[in-house]
């Protein structure tokens, strides 16, 4: 389908999804929201799509809200539908059965470093800028972002992060442990896309069932996520994926999953 804020397609089995507003620097709008919605439902439906990889068109990410459309008048129900609209979303990145990647070019500031963080796997240019400006406009953040960052750098990073607003770059979020890798800004995009392909390579009920028990695991106790293990332990023992995993273990080469 066409999108108005974005622009999508699928190859060897990993769905792009761009975020297409470079005039405004990908600014998020209500209707970017529904737009990556309507894009994440299609990756969870599509058999043939393993990993989804989220980047900006132009020179950023995306910078977060829309300013011009916070000037539009909107009546309170229609700001707090908009506000939600972020929240759905990264909810969905969160739990979709499927790795999200997101590749980020350029500024990742205030709900595009949200969806960016509620990413699986952070991917970021040396040069690409993230930062969560919010509290420094006298805003608040949103995305899950109080939950997720404490859990990836820490309580006293995450208040210095949330508190002061700063921006860092490519190297520091590795090193804090915010991003997962850095690549040159030359061939960032082809270098991201490498990385999705690794990831596609994998079983997929196996990255299913690892990306829901790692996200939440935390919420319960370890007596349930030995309950869980064992269960997806099982579950993945009667897979045609795990058989191919074990006679290419005994062969000697590379799997090739069918996620079967």
């Amino acid at each position: 389908m066409a999108f108005e804020t974005l622009l999508y397609g699928v190859q060897d089995g990993i769905a792009e999804i761009r975020l297409n507003r470079p005039h405004r620097l990908n600014a998020v709008t209500q209707k970017l929201y529904d737009e990556l919605n309507e894009a994440l439902t299609m990756v969870e439906a599509d058999r043939g799509v393993r990993v989804a990889l989220i980047t900006g068109e132009g020179r950023a990410f995306c910078v977060g809200a829309d300013l011009k459309e916070h000037k539009a008048g909107r009546t309170p129900f229609e700001r707090r539908e908009y506000l939600r609209g972020e929240q759905v979303a990264c909810k969905r990145l969160l739990t979709l059965g499927k790795p999200v990647i997101a590749a980020v070019n350029g500024f990742a500031l205030g709900a595009g470093a949200e969806i960016a963080i509620a990413s699986d796997f952070l991917l970021m240019a040396e040069s690409a800028q993230i930062g969560l400006p919010e509290i420094s406009i006298g805003n608040f953040l949103g995305g899950g972002i109080t939950h997720l960052l404490p859990r990836l750098v820490g309580l006293a990073k995450a208040r210095e992060l949330v508190f002061l607003g700063e921006r860092i770059d490519g190297p520091e979020a590795v090193r804090i442990g915010l991003a997962n890798r850095t690549f040159p800004d030359d061939g960032f995009l082809e270098s991201a896309r490498a990385f999705a392909w690794q990831v596609a390579s994998k079983a997929p009920h196996s990255m299913r069932l690892a990306k829901n028990q790692l996200n939440f695991a935390g919420e319960g106790s370890f007596e349930a996520a030995l309950t869980a293990e064992l269960e997806g332990m099982m579950f993945c023992s009667t897979t045609r994926d795990w058989q191919e995993g074990v006679d290419a273990f005994a062969e000697k080469r590379a799997p090739v999953f069918k996620g079967e």
